[in-house]
């Protein structure tokens, strides 16, 4: 019984030359780098020494806080579209040092990635004023005598009556620059210089609000770095901008229920914004606070009672939306005219943790290449060879066949290359020494998926099958061999990418990669050709350019195929009358 019909093979040689000219397109498109990013063996990089300190003032540095910022650390890097990172210890306890290894990265953006302590809370807005700091009077008998705060020029607009009558309970009025050069003595004697610090309190005290009125958000220091704040207590801080004094009540969110964060740019939006998700704790409490808060009057620039709230990361306010309405369903965004570049490194960040350290950067260098670039060629001369080799010996072998593998793997190795250039520019591939040890051993991989399908074709031509049918039904009989072959190198590349670090994922990914790509090319490119080629006059007839003449499959057998088919194309005698 002949083998059932095979697959139409022009569909599959279409379908995979589509693919090949996207990846094309993407690869080589104009304006854009179509190189492939090497790793920090081959090209060197970036490497940042980082001292870590306690959270709190007074604390100690354990081991497995170590060992948690490495492993953040290197998920922040890796997320980032990093692959390759090295990130090591040296020492132990407080005198430890963690260093961050990485290829090609910008110093600048290295550091602000792996510095980062990332405590993301919300907090209720309780006033919005003015950046500068606001100058202090000492209390005298004629500061006294006036309990109101006086119109500063400096003083936001947004200020409702419950700020300024907290204000005034707190006896510290605020004076503009030019009334306080027409004070008394006394209060330009005790005026207080503008601080960086961001201050916190249990409780909106007096002394609390005068350390909010000296803080200077138009010095760089205050809003440029920030320091992890305490989210159980009320804090004076300023916007990423230092546009921005704030106000902030106790944090009814910590960024501890942030379960995933991920950049998206908003249907008719006009920049990029950070979605969060929260557990199910982090939902109910976004839940009330919305509840609460939209419900209040919207006063117009945030000072209470009114409905907005700040998004703080590392002491300082990314962003201070209102809540127009309650947030039910466990989600929200930052916005913050983010880049592409800024939504993503910050939702990488978000997403995998606050350190439980805080991090100091005391040496930023550039590093050499480990390797180097002789190295590199000596391992591309070697993938090479062995890729002349492997063809040679199947052009011998299999003759015609021989020349439809020798087909399979360049283009195997085309491929390969443009997968490597996309997944460089798309998620930051690189491309260390020992990826390039995963490249060559799959050419004995690919190499493997056509032995097997060819020796399939020659059992079913010695069991008596013609040419036509054997490609049909010995692929049908190989390709469960190819897939089980193939399953199993993947399932070891999974596992050894999962459990492994540096390098060595390197080598596993590639592995992998080019795993499935040779299964992409024996089902899409190599069974269709030779099934095309089955059905030409040449190949049937079994000459010895074929690799499937007599004397090499068993003359008795192969001589009756061959003969059998010569008797179905002659053409039958007339019966005499």
């Amino acid at each position: 019984m002949a083998p059932p019909a095979t697959t139409k093979p022009l569909r599959a040689l279409m379908a995979l030359a589509f693919i090949m000219l996207g990846l094309i397109a993407w690869a080589f498109w104009p304006g854009t780098d179509s190189t492939v990013r090497l790793g920090l063996d081959l090209q060197g990089g970036t490497q940042v020494i980082l001292l870590p300190k306690p959270v709190t003032e007074g604390g100690t540095i354990t081991d497995e806080q170590l060992q948690q910022t490495v492993t953040i650390i290197r998920q922040r890097v890796d997320g980032l579209g990093v692959a390759e990172a090295e990130v090591t210890t040296q020492g132990s306890g407080a005198g430890a040092a963690i260093v961050v290894s990485v290829p090609g990265a910008s110093q600048d953006r290295l550091v602000d990635l792996v510095q980062k302590t990332a405590l993301l809370d919300f907090r209720p807005v309780y006033t919005i004023s003015n950046p500068a700091p606001e100058v202090q009077a000492a209390p005298s008998d004629s500061a006294s005598a006036s309990a109101a705060p006086s119109g500063s020029a400096g003083a936001s607009p947004a200020a409702s009556a419950d700020a300024s009558a907290a204000a005034s309970a707190s006896a510290a009025p605020a004076a503009s620059p030019s009334a306080s050069a027409s004070a008394s003595p006394s209060v330009s004697s005790s005026a207080a210089v503008g601080t960086t610090e961001h201050p916190q309190a249990a409780e909106n005290s007096a002394e609390f609000q005068s350390q909010v009125a000296t803080l200077d958000c138009t010095n760089p220091e205050s809003y440029s770095g920030g320091t992890p704040d305490d989210p159980a207590l009320w804090l004076g801080t300023c916007d990423q901008t230092g546009a921005v004094k704030y106000t902030l009540e106790p944090a009814f969110i910590k960024g501890t229920n942030v379960t995933g964060a991920s950049a998206v740019l908003p249907q008719g939006g006009v920049g990029w914004v950070v979605s969060l998700e929260f557990d199910g704790e982090g939902a109910k409490a976004l839940g009330d606070a919305s509840t609460k808060l939209s419900a209040l009057p919207d006063c117009g620039q945030g000072a209470s009672p009114c409905n907005a709230f700040a998004i703080v990361l590392d002491g300082v306010v990314t962003s201070a939306p209102r809540f127009n309405e309650p947030i039910l369903g466990g989600q929200a965004q930052i916005e913050g005219n983010f880049t592409a570049q800024e939504a993503n490194d910050l939702a990488n960040i978000l997403k995998y943790g606050a350190l439980p350290v805080t991090l100091e950067a005391v040496d930023i260098t550039s590093v050499s290449p480990t390797v180097g670039s002789e190295q590199l060629r000596a391992g591309l001369l070697a993938g090479l060879l062995g890729l002349i080799l492997v063809m040679m010996y199947l052009t011998v072998y299999y003759r015609a066949l021989g020349i439809v593998a020798v087909v399979s793997l360049i283009l195997a190795a085309g491929i390969s290359y443009l997968v490597f250039v996309v997944m460089s520019k798309s998620i930051g591939l690189t491309l260390t020494l020992a990826g390039v040890a995963g490249a060559i051993v799959a050419i004995g991989i690919t190499a493997d998926s056509f032995i097997v399908y060819f020796e399939r074709i020659r059992d079913e031509i010695r069991e008596g099958r013609t040419l036509r049918q054997a490609c049909a039904s010995g692929w049908i009989r190989a390709r469960r061999t190819l897939l089980a072959a193939d399953f199993v190198s993947l399932l070891a590349a999974v596992v050894l990418y999962l459990l492994s670090v540096g390098s060595v994922r390197g080598f596993a990914f590639v592995l992998g990669l080019t795993t499935v790509i040779d299964v992409l090319v024996a089902f899409w490119f190599t069974h269709p050709i030779v099934v095309l080629l089955g059905r030409a006059g040449w190949m049937q007839r079994g000459s010895r350019w074929t690799g499937l003449d007599p004397d090499r499959l068993g003359a008795q057998s192969v001589a009756g195929t061959i003969a059998r088919q010569g008797r179905r194309r002659e053409p039958k005698e007339e019966p005499q009358s």
